[in-house]
C-alpha cells in the first residue's frame, strides 16, 4: 500500500509555471526524497501529492487510483509541515489525538493510539503538556505521533527537521529512519539539505526550475550525476566545475593535460567535474594557488585558485599546505566526471 504515480503534472500560477510536467513513481514502503534548491518545485509537489494544491494538467494517483481531483481527506494522507502546525490550546495527547476524533474515533481506541504513537517517538512522558511548554525537537516528535496515529497510505514530510539546531537535526533524523522501517510506510520527504537526502533515502528526486533532472539512489546520485546542475549542488563542498578541453583519452585545463578514464575523438569543450576530495597533489599537475585553508578536525578545505577559476580541496587531518603557497594538483583517472559544456548532459 502506497505507492505513488504522477504523470504529466504540471503547475501554474498566473504566467508563472512552477511545475513542468513532473514524471515520477513511488514505490510502496519506500523512503523517497524530493532534493533540490529553493523555489526548484519540489515543496509544490508535496503539496500536489497531499491534495493542498491542484494541478493546472496531468495526474496523480495513489496505488493506482486516481485522485487528483480529490479532497485532501479523502487521500488517506498524512502530513509533517515545517513549522509543526500544532493547536496551542491542546494537550500533546489532544494534538495527537486530534485526526481521530475528527473522524469520530471511539474515545477508549484514541487514547490507546495516543499513547501507541506518542511512545514510538519517545514522548509518552509529555502527554499532559501543551506545546508551548516542549522544546522544538519535542514539538517535531508531537507532530510525528500526529501522523503516525492515523496509519496513513502515504506520510508527507517538509522539511520537518530544518528548525532543529545540528545536533539534534542529527539524532532526529536517524531516528526517522528507523520509524519509518519500523511502520513500513511509504514516505515522502522534501529537503534542501543534501546531507538529509543522502541518509534518509532509498531514492532520492533531484529537483531543477521546476523540472526533475535525476532519479536514483543517494549513491548514484553522488557518484554519476547525470546533469552538470546536480553535480554543483550535490556534495560538501560541492563538485569542482571547470571549463576544459577533452582530447582523446585526456583534459586540458591550466595548461595541464591529464588522463580521464574515457575517450572521445577529436577536441571536445567540457566541463571538466572532480570532487574535491577526490582532489590529489601530484608532480606536474595543474598549477593553483592556496588563498584559504579551513581546518576542521578530521579534514581540511582548501581554498585554491588555478588560473581565475576556483577551486576546493579536501584533504584528510590537518592541511598539507598553506595560504599563499603554489601546489600543484591533479586526480586519478575514474574520478573525472565529464559534461557537455552547452547542454550540461553527462558524457562519461
Amino acid at each position: 500500500m502506497g505507492s505513488v504515480r504522477l504523470q504529466g503534472v504540471v503547475k501554474k500560477h498566473g504566467e508563472t509555471t512552477v511545475l513542468h510536467g513532473v514524471d515520477l513513481e513511488i514505490r510502496a514502503g519506500e523512503f523517497f526524497v524530493l532534493l533540490g534548491p529553493s523555489g526548484s518545485g519540489k515543496t509544490t509537489t508535496l503539496r500536489i501529492l497531499a491534495g493542498l494544491e491542484t494541478v493546472s494538467a496531468g495526474t496523480v494517483s495513489i496505488d493506482g487510483q486516481d485522485v487528483t481531483g480529490a479532497e485532501p481527506g479523502e487521500r488517506d494522507v498524512a502530513m509533517v509541515f515545517q513549522s509543526y502546525a500544532l493547536y496551542p490550546h491542546m494537550t500533546v495527547a489532544e494534538n495527537i489525538g486530534f485526526p481521530l476524533r475528527m473522524v469520530g474515533t471511539p474515545r477508549d481506541t484514541i487514547a490507546k493510539a495516543v499513547e501507541d504513537a506518542a511512545g514510538r517517538v519517545s514522548i509518552g512522558h509529555l502527554l499532559a503538556r501543551r506545546p508551548g511548554q516542549l522544546s522544538g525537537g519535542q514539538q517535531q516528535r508531537v507532530a510525528l505521533a500526529r501522523a503516525i496515529v492515523r496509519q496513513p497510505k502515504l506520510f508527507l514530510l517538509d522539511e520537518p527537521l530544518s528548525n532543529l539546531d545540528a545536533k539534534l537535526r542529527l539524532e532526529t533524523r536517524l531516528e526517522l529512519k528507523q520509524l519509518q522501517r519500523t511502520l513500513g510506510v511509504t514516505t515522502v520527504y522534501v529537503t534542501h539539505d543534501q546531507e538529509e537526502a543522502m541518509t534518509l533515502a532509498d531514492r532520492v528526486a533531484v529537483f531543477m526550475d521546476g523540472r526533475i533532472v535525476q532519479i536514483a539512489t543517494p549513491r548514484e546520485i553522488f557518484s554519476k550525476p547525470r546533469q552538470v546542475s546536480v553535480a554543483g549542488f550535490i556534495g560538501t563542498p560541492p563538485m569542482n566545475l571547470v571549463p576544459a578541453q577533452w582530447r582523446g583519452d585526456r583534459v586540458l585545463f591550466g595548461g595541464v593535460e591529464l588522463p580521464v578514464g574515457a575517450t572521445t575523438e577529436g577536441t571536445r569543450d567540457i566541463t571538466l567535474g572532480v570532487r574535491p576530495g577526490d582532489m590529489r597533489s601530484i608532480a606536474g599537475g595543474i598549477p593553483a594557488r592556496v588563498d584559504y585553508v579551513e581546518e576542521l578536525g578530521d579534514y581540511s578545505i582548501v581554498d585554491l585558485k588555478a588560473g581565475e577559476q576556483r577551486l576546493k580541496w579536501k584533504t584528510d587531518g590537518l592541511a598539507p599546505a598553506r595560504e599563499s603557497e603554489d601546489v600543484r594538483l591533479g586526480f586519478e583517472p575514474q574520478a573525472a566526471h565529464l559534461f557537455d559544456r552547452a547542454s550540461g548532459e553527462r558524457l562519461n
